[in-house]
């Protein structure tokens, strides 16, 4: 019988226990501008996100932040060299890790590639800090801003 394997990042061997697959790669970006930071609702419209996805092969974690800040949210700017923090969630029963990177935006478009299934929204670094539901995430925008991190710890 031949099995069918889309995506592993792991060898199959009948018989075997099943190994936890690696960690996924992802870089998220937290958008800044006027003191001010952009969140956007994530596909489902049910929570306020910073922009971040996967880290595509032959994509450094840099390129990957800026790539989702425009895909997501339609902005433009000049992103961090190193990433400011990183932070680590479960989803799906897999372990995802996130570099975040600061992006000064100069620019945002009315229109980009997820414009019809995102909202975005400029808020304060308080609002932004409330609405994030991973504390580590919480505690680097505090950081990033300069602000008391609410609920981290």
């Amino acid at each position: 019988m031949l099995r069918k394997v889309v995506w592993c990042s792991y060898q199959y061997h009948p018989g075997a226990p099943s190994p936890m697959p690696s960690a996924v790669r992802q870089a998220a970006a937290i958008p800044l501008r006027d003191g001010l930071v952009c969140m956007v609702t994530s596909r489902s419209r049910r929570r306020w996100v910073l922009p971040k996805g996967r880290i595509e092969v032959k994509q450094s974690p840099a390129e990957a932040a800026a790539a989702e800040a425009w895909e997501e949210a339609g902005l433009i700017g000049r992103l961090s060299d190193q990433p400011v923090g990183s932070y680590e969630y479960e989803k799906y029963r897999q372990v995802h890790r996130v570099q975040v990177f600061v992006l000064q935006v100069d620019s945002e478009r009315s229109q980009w590639p997820e414009w019809k299934e995102r909202t975005r929204e400029w808020v304060t670094p308080e609002e932004a800090i409330a609405r994030i539901e991973e504390p580590e995430l919480r505690a680097v925008v505090a950081a990033v801003c300069g602000v008391g991190a609410v609920g981290v710890g």
